[in-house]
């Protein structure tokens, strides 16, 4: 190819990416639809992030998938009246073509395979959502519930209660809201009400409320009603403390961001959130390495069996460590964080049985903190009951990344170059890194990738559709 037909393909290419991101967003925005290329979300992507999606498939199943073949499925798509759902476009393109075209065509193959989505969840109401608390998690929570804005959005951000604010404190919250110095700046504009006490983010009109307990803030005076208040704030962590939030008016239900105490159930979405049921008042969304590990076990146990195994996770530094030396109360954890590896404890290891009972007592664990500000990675070391090798378990799990049920919860890399910052940003629970994989006979080493905070935010949102009995389709059917 000469050089000027590679610089005509590449603006082709580029051309037909732009005209896929205002339906991208349309879509998004009005039907409540996030469409996906082989799991890659091309929400808010650039056009060189949808090229690059579409040159991920060749590596995923041997084929190409060029945008001149997968755009004519996003044209259909924003025909069909389908509502809140997922909708990998990547897979419907390659099933179509691969079997040598659907002789009805591509809009009558489209409102086939994504028949169960037309008209999903209309009669669902809208809900309202609280943050309690506005700190690292709180504030992407509030980013992922605000790049939901649109008519057909189900789970509205009504209001951010903090503890007693000084002068200038809504300006400055506002200002963390705007500009993060690990995951860049807020996607849009974010305006200060300071007569009303509201930001109001995209449209987003969010009431700033100030409370020192969970059971001071009258929420109908807020017109907010029948709400979940998302507890962001780790402070409580049992039914007690907890159900304090049940007290104020305009309170329904509560879901902690973090591990809780007693028999409160602990749910990592893609793997129990079934066990939620409607009378459930009080929730948990265990922690960013519970839900980490968690789908990546259940993956493993299904097919091999576990028999026993041990999680070391190596864990960015987080805000209750200190800056420099001083008093902590947690051994080892006042000495400073940008300067030292700090072995530390974690239940993380011992949490996956309230997700997964099969594996109660059958895993050890213990962590330790490292001078980064984001990104963890889990080394899962088990013994297996069936046998497997390196390439087996790989395959087996790229396949799960791809093709199952835990396909949201799961990502897979086959990269010899990621690193820890490469990984700032991912929607997933946990990314398996291939090429650190080890496996011999019964004993396996698996080497999984988190954004402990970004990607556990996600999973939090999962847990509180789930609350709310909001529900999102995967379309194809895996």
């Amino acid at each position: 190819m000469s050089a000027d037909k590679h610089l005509q393909s590449w603006q082709e290419r580029f051309e037909m990416a732009e005209a896929m991101q205002p339906l991208l967003g349309k879509l998004y925005r009005n039907q409540g639809v996030e469409v996906m290329v082989y799991g890659k979300p091309l929400l808010n992507a650039s056009t060189i992030e949808i090229i690059k999606s579409h040159r991920l498939v060749r590596r995923h199943v041997g084929e190409k998938l060029r945008l001149r073949e997968s755009f004519p499925f996003v044209e259909a798509l924003s025909k069909l009246a389908v509502k809140h759902c997922r909708v990998d476009i990547g897979k419907l393109a390659i099933n179509y073509w691969r079997d040598n075209k659907d002789a009805s065509g591509i809009e009558a193959y489209m409102a086939k395979e994504l028949a169960p989505a037309i008209n999903h969840g209309d009669d669902t109401p809208a809900r309202d959502v609280v943050l309690y608390g506005f700190g690292r998690i709180g504030r992407l929570l509030a980013r992922l519930l605000i790049e939901r804005t649109g008519k057909s959005n189900k789970m509205r951000l009504r209001a951010i209660v903090l503890r007693g604010g000084k002068k200038g404190d809504l300006e400055k919250r506002a200002s963390l809201l705007r500009r993060d110095s690990v995951h860049g700046p807020f996607n849009g504009s974010v305006e200060v009400d300071e007569e009303n006490n509201a930001i109001i983010a995209n449209g987003t009109y969010i009431q700033i409320i100030y409370a020192n307990s969970p059971d001071e803030v009258d929420y109908t005076k807020y017109d907010i009603s029948n709400a979940l208040i998302v507890d962001n704030t780790g402070i409580w962590k049992d039914e007690d403390g907890l159900g304090l939030h049940l007290k104020s008016p305009g309170a329904t239900k509560v879901l902690l961001t973090a591990p809780a105490k007693g028999a409160i159930k602990n749910v990592v979405y893609g793997v129990n959130e079934n066990d939620i049921l409607d009378e459930d008042m009080i929730v948990s969304a265990a922690s960013c390495t519970t839900n980490a590990i968690t789908p990546v076990l259940k993956a493993v146990n299904d097919k091999y069996g576990i028999e026993n195994g041990h999680v070391e996770t190596i864990h960015s530094y987080t805000n209750d460590q200190n800056l420099i030396d001083n008093y902590h109360s947690a051994d080892r954890r006042g000495r400073s964080a940008p300067l030292n590896m700090v072995i530390t404890e974690t239940g993380a290891a011992k949490a996956v049985a309230k997700a997964l009972p099969v594996l109660a007592g059958k895993l050890t664990g213990n962590a330790i903190r490292v001078p980064t500000p984001n990104v963890s990675m889990a080394i899962i070391s088990v013994n297996l009951n069936a046998e497997t090798n390196r390439d087996e378990l790989n395959e087996y799990l790229k396949d799960v990344a791809l093709q199952s049920g835990l396909q949201n919860q799961i990502d897979y890399t086959d990269s010899t170059e990621i690193v820890s910052s490469d990984l700032v940003g991912s929607r997933y629970a946990g990314v398996v890194d291939s090429q650190a994989t080890i496996a011999e006979g019964k004993r396996a080493i698996l080497y999984v990738w988190y954004d402990n905070e970004f990607g556990y935010s996600c999973q939090v949102v999962g847990v509180m559709q789930k609350m709310l009995g909001l529900t999102t389709l995967s379309l194809p059917n895996v």
